[in-house]
């Protein structure tokens, strides 16, 4: 109610302005004490190993350095992804890197990985309170040549272990040059054995196992996903993430903001990366969880993403268009489907 009152007023400035005070808002609404203080428990899960409280995640990017934890935790989220973080701070694309394009319920945005680096991004995580399911997402400084990418994911890996959940090894950003070159098998071959073996020597390290996930782009041809799924598997990673954003412009070719360079997001690729998370819970066969993300701006929008095999969901554009109330939305949504299921089930063996 609260975010409907106040979009119009939010859209009216830069994209990047408005993010800025939406968080603001937030934190002051939580220090009076106005947002729940825990998660929705509603369809709990265990995935990766992890007790979720429900299956509604924060996709990363929203808060890329990790500084809006206790906040982002107060809107009911069954889990929360920050980054993506780089080993070394930088500031990301020149401005305007972010259009919103309202006629669509879409946002691109090459942003860039900006961020303040890894360390900060630690020191943040320090003075939060937050103690539910964290996932760091990693990626490589945009500086560093492509042959020495694995040096870069080892690094945050390393850094993050002991702070996360679970990680997420970010190889499908459309925003870093050659960055989704990654993706192709010998490459991804090389990347996922260096960094399965540094979990296994963490792990040692640090008394505690800390699942690893990939996330992968939406503009895979059938082939392309068939290699990485198989990739996933021989290397028993721990989950994959589809989607990130897409370099398509489908469904807003008419538009102006379509010659903008970046990754497009929202209701533009959620028939997309639903196509993404079934293709791969075929090829997995419940051998890996899958995360669904992208384009997901309803309640039934994240069913038919469970429904195609997702194991758990990730919001960004859509808190973007609907606000904080799609949290809510969509957990109990996923519970009476739940329920509805159970009930048929029930039916039929009577």
């Amino acid at each position: 109610m609260f975010y409907r009152l106040l979009r119009p007023l939010l859209f009216k400035l830069d994209p990047e302005s408005a993010h800025r005070i939406t968080f603001s808002a937030i934190e002051q609404i939580r220090k009076l004490g106005l947002l729940r203080s825990t998660a929705i428990v509603c369809q709990p899960r265990n995935i990766m190993g992890l007790d979720f409280p429900n299956p509604v995640g924060l996709a990363a990017g929203l808060d890329k350095n990790g500084e809006h934890l206790d906040a982002l935790a107060a809107l009911g989220f069954g889990f929360l992804e920050i980054g993506t973080v780089t080993p070394r701070p930088q500031p990301g694309n020149p401005a305007p890197r972010i259009f919103r394009v309202p006629e669509a319920n879409a946002v691109i945005n090459r942003l860039g990985f900006n961020n303040h680096g890894v360390d900060q991004l630690i020191e943040n995580i320090k003075r939060s309170d937050y103690q539910g399911i964290l996932g760091i997402n990693i990626g490589k400084n945009f500086d560093t040549p492509l042959e020495q990418a694995v040096d870069d994911y080892r690094t945050g890996l390393q850094k993050v272990y002991r702070h996360a959940s679970y990680v997420t090894v970010n190889i499908s950003s459309p925003n870093t040059q050659n960055l989704r070159q990654l993706q192709a098998a010998d490459a991804l071959d090389h990347l996922l054995s260096t960094l399965k073996f540094e979990q296994m020597e963490l792990a040692q390290t640090h008394g505690k196992y800390v699942p690893m996930a990939v996330k992968i782009a939406p503009d895979l041809e059938v082939d392309q996903i068939e290699s990485i799924a198989t990739l996933l598997m021989k290397h028993q990673i721990d989950g994959v993430i589809a989607t990130n954003t897409t370099i398509s412009r489908t469904g807003i070719e008419h538009l102006p903001v379509a010659q903008e360079s970046g990754g497009l997001s929202g209701a533009p690729l959620t028939q997309r990366a639903t196509v993404i998370v079934h293709q791969l819970h075929r090829l997995l066969q419940g051998a890996i969880p899958i995360i669904g993300v992208g384009g997901i701006m309803s309640a039934d929008d994240a069913v038919d993403k469970l429904k195609a095999g997702a194991d758990l969901i990730q919001l960004y554009t859509g808190l973007i268009y609907r606000g904080p109330d799609l949290v809510r939305e969509i957990a109990l949504a996923v519970c009476a489907d739940k329920a509805k299921q159970s009930d048929s089930l029930a039916y039929l063996k009577q």
